[in-house]
């Protein structure tokens, strides 16, 4: 059965939002903004000289205490997690957020607002398909000190499940779960961040929480209240009493939830795993989770997304006729055996170009190039890719065989894998931008026994012949 292709959405205008960073207390503004295609989430710092970019990207984690902290080249974003769960939740896959602070306002401590303001500047769609990653096999972490532990297994979408245990009676035991994305707006948004009262007398003695007040954040009171600690928090809080509700939380504030810790939970794993860049068809399942085993969950599955992607071997109909025989290459190309290193071209599009060829024992170059044990030239291999990148490039012209593509330039040649005899390299080529004036930027992958074994970006220029 076919799936129908989902297309990739942003914003419709941008919209600002105003309010107080949580640990800074100072008053921010955040600005969400259109962005193009393939853009994912990008952090702007405008109140910096350049405005310095930092992508939403788990490689930029460097701090987990208290919120998801980015940095880039020196350039900070603290608390990602509760706008980037919005975006998420709001299945918007690319949008640009300016900020004149290093941390985006708490608001009440949830995604609610940040949810609210993207539905007011409305979702669009796009035109590119959206890149998701379909979970294929368990894969997990686990922070062997805390117990911590996330693992996501096969799905048919995306779900998360996350079971809370700090091992207080207070806060106890709680579950929560996502079936379906589009749950996120009514069941998980609003779930606001929450601390136990042990914390926020720590963070009060190391001038953290200067923004917090009884309205952003669920304080569970897991200890007795003394007097001191009482007029802390009233001087903190700007209250002039506070006291302690039956179910155990300070007051000035009613859960929306019974298990409003546990779906807050939730709220941060949807927001930290935002860092691996791609949308997930899977099932997560999170037990104790924390900003330092989300973070690096998202670490370990970006490398394994990066490199199965890597690895994405071309899947084609070999039973299927080739877009080009040899016979129709040679019509394009001037070499000739034994300098013609292509044998198919598979398939073919304005931006791209997939050849093949079968690599026999009757290789000339395998008489020098081992004898005893046989390895084809990785120059060999570059130059298939570019013969494969000149079928593209020629078939832009209405007569190719009146033209010659020379090489310009060859930079960040891989050489990862041994090509030997009885082997089938399949090359793939895709323009790194447009052709103009005869010259052709490409990328080169070349695979075989489903793992990547060459890569370059090959420069060329298309040249007419001058007999004319």
């Amino acid at each position: 059965m076919n799936e129908s292709v989902v297309k990739q959405r942003t914003i419709g205008k941008e919209i600002s939002l105003t309010g107080v960073g949580l640990h800074t207390g100072k008053e921010v503004t955040i600005t969400f903004k259109p962005a193009p295609e393939n853009h994912g989430y990008t952090f702007v710092r405008i109140d910096l000289e350049g405005h310095p970019v930092i992508e939403a990207d788990a490689n930029y984690v460097v701090n987990t205490q208290r919120g998801t902290n980015l940095e880039k080249r020196g350039v900070k974003i603290q608390t990602s997690e509760h706008v980037l769960a919005a975006l998420v939740g709001l299945e918007v896959d690319n949008c640009i957020m300016e900020l004149n602070a290093s941390e985006p306002p708490i608001m009440d401590g949830s995604s609610k607002f940040f949810v609210e303001a993207i539905e007011k500047a409305g979702v669009v769609e796009q035109t590119a398909p959206r890149s998701e990653y379909v979970v294929k096999e368990v894969i997990s972490y686990l922070d062997e000190e805390t117990g911590s532990e996330i693992i996501v297994m096969p799905a048919d979408e995306y779900q998360v499940t996350t079971m809370v245990d700090f091992g207080t009676k207070v806060l106890g035991t709680q579950n929560a779960s996502l079936k379906h994305i589009s749950e996120f707006k009514d069941e998980i948004a609003n779930a606001r961040t929450f601390s136990f009262l042990h914390e926020i007398e720590m963070l009060l003695e190391h001038g953290l929480i200067k923004g917090g007040d009884l309205n952003n954040a669920i304080v569970y009171v897991d200890k007795e209240l003394s007097p001191s600690t009482m007029d802390k928090l009233r001087t903190a809080f700007g209250k002039d009493t506070i006291s302690v509700k039956p179910n155990g939380i300070l007051d000035n504030l009613t859960l929306h939830y019974p298990n409003e810790a546990a779906r807050h939970k939730l709220l941060d794993v949807v927001g930290d795993l935002a860092l691996v860049g791609t949308r997930i068809r899977g099932k997560v399942i999170a037990n104790k989770p924390g900003h330092f085993v989300n973070t690096q969950f998202a670490k370990k599955l970006s490398k394994i997304i990066k490199l199965e992607s890597r690895n994405n071997i071309p899947k084609f109909d070999i039973n299927k006729p080739p877009v080009k025989d040899v016979n129709q290459i040679m019509a394009m190309l001037p070499h000739r055996p034994p300098f013609l290193l292509v044998d198919k071209i598979m398939e073919m599009t304005d931006t791209g170009v997939v050849g093949l060829k079968n690599v026999t024992m009757n290789e000339p170059f395998f008489v020098g190039h081992f004898p005893g044990a046989p390895v084809m030239p990785g120059v060999l291999i570059v130059e298939a890719m570019a013969q494969t990148g000149g079928i593209l490039a020629l078939s832009t012209v209405p007569d190719p065989e009146n033209y010659l593509t020379f090489f310009m330039k060859i930079n960040n040649v891989k050489f990862k894998q041994q090509v030997n005899p009885g082997d089938t390299l399949i090359f793939v080529l895709e323009l790194i931008s447009p052709i103009r004036r005869g010259i052709v930027h490409m990328q080169g992958n070349a695979y075989a026994n489903d793992k990547l074994v060459t890569e370059a970006e090959l420069m060329a220029q298309m040249v007419k012949t001058k007999n004319l």
